[in-house]
């Protein structure tokens, strides 16, 4: 029986701004178990980065805001967490590669090796 690491249920990510709400995200639902990949894929603007940035809560505040949904990372939802709690499990249970990755990654080695590189580390 699989194990799931990560469910997002009916993620809604909003803006707001002086010009009205611009919703980001709409819906938005997946389930990732433990051992398996997920690739998320759509157009440009149709919300891949805001569903990230929601999932690791680095939205901008106050314009950029979760407004209904649940992100469940190993049973526990990250919209309930403090940011001290969620200082916690960024970068040791959960992380992400920003869009330039050129930035983030040595183009030196492969991208499984610099994942396999970072989990080996003890961070899991």
């Amino acid at each position: 029986m699989s194990e799931t690491l990560l469910e997002v249920k009916n993620l809604n990510t909003h803006f707001f701004t002086e010009h009205g709400v611009a919703p980001a995200v709409d819906g938005v639902s997946f389930r990732l178990e433990k051992g398996r990949t997920l690739g998320i894929v759509g157009e440009s603007g149709s919300g891949k980065s805001v569903t990230s940035l929601s999932i690791m809560r680095l939205l901008q505040e106050p314009a950029g805001r979760i407004v209904d949904g649940q992100i469940l990372f190993n049973g526990r939802d990250l919209v309930k967490l403090t940011e001290k709690e969620m200082q916690e499990i960024r970068g040791a249970h959960i992380s992400m590669i920003f869009q330039e990755p050129m930035t983030a990654l040595n183009p030196v080695y492969t991208v499984g090796t610099q994942i396999a590189e970072f989990s080996l580390s003890g961070r899991k």
